[in-house]
């Protein structure tokens, strides 16, 4: 289920799931069919993380990264979960074939 609340968001970002929603910045972004398919990428992993561990496992990443890079921003973009989302985003059909805990993958690239 797609829902559009503009003022949850911050600075760029436009797009964000919380299983089982994806939340768009503005009601224009689902005809966005890149951003959806990255959304939906996130609730494959937030499906098989049983929900409450991805968002504790990405928020640690995060963290982590943060310190590493000194930077919030590149920290984001570095997190495995949104590479993972980032590279497969143009494959449409990457929701449905992709491998449980693919993801993991992304942590050292």
């Amino acid at each position: 289920m797609v829902l559009v609340f503009k003022h949850l968001f911050y600075k760029n970002y436009v797009g964000l799931s919380i299983w089982p929603f994806i939340i768009l910045k503005h009601n224009a972004l689902k005809e966005d069919s890149v951003l959806i398919n990255h959304e939906k990428i996130h609730l494959r992993q937030q499906i098989e993380l049983l929900v409450l561990p991805f968002y504790v496992f990405y928020l640690t990443e995060w963290l982590i990264r943060t310190v590493l890079y000194f930077d919030g921003y590149k920290a984001y973009q570095n997190i495995s979960f949104e590479r993972e989302a980032y590279f497969n985003e143009d494959n449409f059909n990457y929701p449905k074939q992709r491998r449980p805990f693919n993801f993991i993958k992304y942590l050292w690239c």
